[in-house]
C-alpha cells in the first residue's frame, strides 16, 4: 500500500495541514495559508518584528493603535523608527524629524525607551531559543535560525515551528513579526521582507535564480550606495547581469567583493547561524536641539548617556573595559575618546566618571551637535566591577547604584535619580 502524499501545505492560524489549491483553511476557514514544494525541505529562518519600538509602545497604550505614531524627537532628531500608518505618509527610518513631521504632522512623537525595548527583545529572543540553541541576533528585533535537526524534538517541520513560534509571540507577547524562511541566510532575510507586516515567505532553491534575477543590485548584501554607484557606472545594475558574468571578471573588477557578488546573486551563500556572534559595544548618544559648546551643559547631557549605557549593558548581561566619547562639531565632523579601565564595568557612575574628564579637555568652545558614550571589549556581566580593597568608597557607589537598580525595577524609571540627573 502506498504512503499518503505529505500535506503540501498548512494554515498559519490553526496550524493544520491543507492541500494544495485550497484558498481557505479545511479546519477554520481562514485564508492565511503557507505552500511551497520545499516547505518541508527548508531549515534556515530570519524573523524581524514588525515596526518594533512602535509595536511595543502601541501594545502598552492602546490610545495609539489607529494613530500614525514616530518613535524619534527633536527638531534635529531622526526618526528611530514608525509605525506602518504613518509610513504610509512617507515617513521612514533615519528620516530627520522635520521631514517626518511635515509629510504627517498628526503624528503621535515618542522618545525611544530602550530599556522597555531591550526587556521586549529578550523575551522574543528566550521563545526563539526555546525553539533552537541556534539563534543569532542580528539587533535588538531581528535574528537568524537555524531549525536543522528540530522535528523530533517539536514533532513538526521548521516551517510549521517558525509558525507557530509567529503566533505564539504575537499572542503572549502582543507584537507582531515577519519571517522568512530559505535554505540559506541571504535569501531567508530578502524573504522576511516581502510579506511585512505579520508575513510569511519561503524562497527555496529552484527559484532562487529566476527571483533574484529582476532585483536589484543594491538587494545584494554588502552593496552600499558607493558600490552600487560604482556597478551602475559599469553597466550592472540587474542582478541577472551579475549571473551572466564570469566569476574571475567580477574578481578582477572588484576583489574579493566580486566573488560575493557572484556567489550571492545565484543564491549561494554557506554562511552558518551562529549562536556565538555578540555586539562589540553598546552605547548611546544624543542630537542636540541647538549646538552646544558651554562645558557644564555638555556635562550634563553625559550622565543620562551613560545610565542609558549601563542599563543596556546590564540588560545584556555584559560589561566593558574600554569607555568612548563621541562628540561630533556643528560641520559634522566627528571626535572619538577612549579610556580603557582596570576592569570591565556594567556601571553608570563608572562610565561618567571615565567619560566626564575627556569630555572637560574637549570642551573648549568648540560647538559641539552631538554627543555619545559607550562600552567596548565587552565581557560576561560576571567581570564587572569587583570589589576594590584599595578604594572602599568605589565599592560604596557599586552598591548604591545597585541598590537604585532595584528600587526602579519595583516602582520605574523615574523612581529614585541621582543629583545630576535631575533636569534642570
Amino acid at each position: 500500500m502506498t504512503a499518503p502524499a505529505a500535506a503540501a501545505g498548512f494554515c498559519r492560524d490553526c496550524f493544520a495541514p491543507v492541500d494544495a489549491g485550497r484558498t481557505r483553511c479545511p479546519a477554520c476557514n481562514r485564508p492565511r495559508l503557507v505552500f511551497h514544494d520545499e516547505l518541508n525541505e527548508l531549515a534556515i529562518a530570519h524573523l524581524d518584528c514588525d515596526a518594533f519600538y512602535a509595536a511595543v509602545e502601541k501594545r502598552d497604550n492602546p490610545e495609539l493603535r489607529d494613530k500614525p505614531l514616530i518613535i524619534g524627537g527633536g527638531k534635529r532628531g531622526v526618526v528611530s523608527t514608525c509605525c506602518y500608518i504613518a509610513r504610509i505618509r512617507g515617513v521612514r527610518s533615519a528620516m530627520p524629524m522635520f521631514k517626518a513631521m511635515n509629510a504627517c504632522p498628526d503624528a503621535v512623537v515618542i522618545r525611544p525607551d530602550m530599556a522597555k525595548y531591550g526587556r521586549v527583545g529578550r523575551e522574543i529572543r528566550q521563545l526563539m531559543r526555546e525553539l533552537t540553541p541556534l539563534v543569532e541576533p542580528l539587533s535588538i528585533d531581528e535574528a537568524f535560525l537555524d531549525l536543522n535537526g528540530t522535528e523530533r524534538l517539536h514533532h513538526a517541520s521548521p516551517a510549521l515551528s517558525m509558525a507557530k513560534l509567529q503566533a505564539r509571540i504575537e499572542n503572549e507577547i502582543g507584537i507582531t513579526v515577519s519571517v522568512g524562511l530559505s535554505y540559506c541566510k541571504f535569501l531567508a532575510k530578502i524573504a522576511s521582507d516581502l510579506d511585512k507586516p505579520r508575513g510569511y515567505a519561503v524562497l527555496g532553491r529552484a527559484e532562487a535564480l529566476s527571483f533574484l534575477a529582476e532585483k536589484p543590485v543594491s538587494l545584494i548584501w554588502g552593496v552600499g550606495k558607493a558600490l552600487e554607484a560604482r556597478l551602475a557606472k559599469d553597466g550592472l545594475t540587474r542582478i541577472a547581469q551579475l549571473q551572466r558574468a564570469e566569476e574571475s571578471d567580477l574578481m578582477a573588477r572588484y576583489g574579493v567583493m566580486g566573488r560575493r557578488l557572484w556567489r550571492l546573486s545565484r543564491g549561494l551563500d554557506d554562511r552558518s547561524v551562529s549562536s556565538a556572534n555578540v555586539a562589540k559595544s553598546i552605547s548611546a548618544e544624543t542630537t542636540f536641539e541647538t549646538d552646544i559648546s558651554d562645558g557644564e551643559k555638555l556635562a550634563r547631557k553625559l550622565w543620562p548617556l551613560c545610565e542609558k549605557v549601563a542599563t543596556r549593558a546590564k540588560a545584556a548581561d555584559a560589561s566593558g573595559a574600554t569607555v568612548v566619547l563621541k562628540l561630533k562639531t556643528a560641520d559634522f565632523k566627528t571626535r572619538t575618546r577612549s579610556l580603557t579601565l582596570p576592569d570591565p564595568t556594567q556601571l553608570a557612575e563608572v562610565i561618567y566618571r571615565a567619560g566626564a574628564p575627556m569630555l572637560a579637555k574637549e570642551a573648549d568652545g568648540t560647538a559641539f551637535r552631538l554627543l555619545g558614550i559607550g562600552l567596548t571589549q565587552l565581557a560576561d556581566g560576571d567581570l564587572a566591577d569587583p570589589p576594590d580593597m584599595l578604594d572602599p568608597a568605589a565599592t560604596r557607589r557599586a552598591e548604591a547604584e545597585r541598590a537604585m537598580d532595584r528600587v526602579r525595577a519595583r516602582f520605574g524609571a523615574d523612581a529614585i535619580v541621582k543629583g545630576r540627573g535631575i533636569r534642570k
